[in-house]
């Protein structure tokens, strides 16, 4: 019975919460603390400014930690399931009905506007990075790696997803 409770506290919380991840926070806390009572304020304060600490979804975060805690690792996937259930459904309705109606003229303008808004969006991403990586480590390690992986990608037509791992592979040898 722990396992439907965790499954529900968490795609409760999140089909109940606007706004993302922090604003699901106070409805978890809310049913995880008092409603439950699977942890004090303290606990639940201690594991929100872990999962703070650590880089990604606030919410999922919490999840699998307040599910592993109370259900072992079958409690951790089911609580990180029902985390990213609600978006992952309506994505799929969406995308579901944008393809259905991808020769509608105004679904194509929209696709046509969204296009140049992502493209700076991964420009902005990419050129951080850049320059993150540029502080990090020498220039000769970034020209290898970029020209390295068009190389791969545009000569030898390597997945992406192969390239990305060489490139793991590359860092994990030659730069830690």
């Amino acid at each position: 019975m722990i396992y439907l409770h965790i499954f529900w506290v968490f795609l409760m919380t999140n089909l109940l919460g606007y706004g993302g991840g922090p604003a699901t926070i106070p409805l978890i806390q809310k049913e995880v603390v008092d409603r439950y009572g699977w942890m004090t304020v303290q606990e639940f304060n201690e594991a929100f400014a872990m999962g703070n600490a650590l880089p990604g979804p606030i919410a999922t975060k919490m999840g699998g930690y307040i599910g592993f805690q109370e259900g072992g690792w079958l409690g951790a996937v089911l609580a990180v399931l029902a985390t990213v259930t609600p978006s992952l459904l309506l994505m799929i309705t969406l995308m579901g009905i944008l393809y259905k109606n991808r020769t509608n003229p105004r679904v194509k303008r929209m696709t046509a506007y969204v296009k140049p808004t992502i493209a700076v969006l991964l420009g902005v991403m990419a050129f951080q990075a850049f320059f993150d990586s540029y502080v990090q480590m020498s220039i000769l390690h970034i020209v290898i790696l970029a020209a390295g992986s068009y190389w791969l990608m545009e000569k030898k037509k390597v997945h992406p997803g192969l390239v990305v791992l060489s490139s793991l592979l590359y860092g994990a040898v030659l730069l830690s």
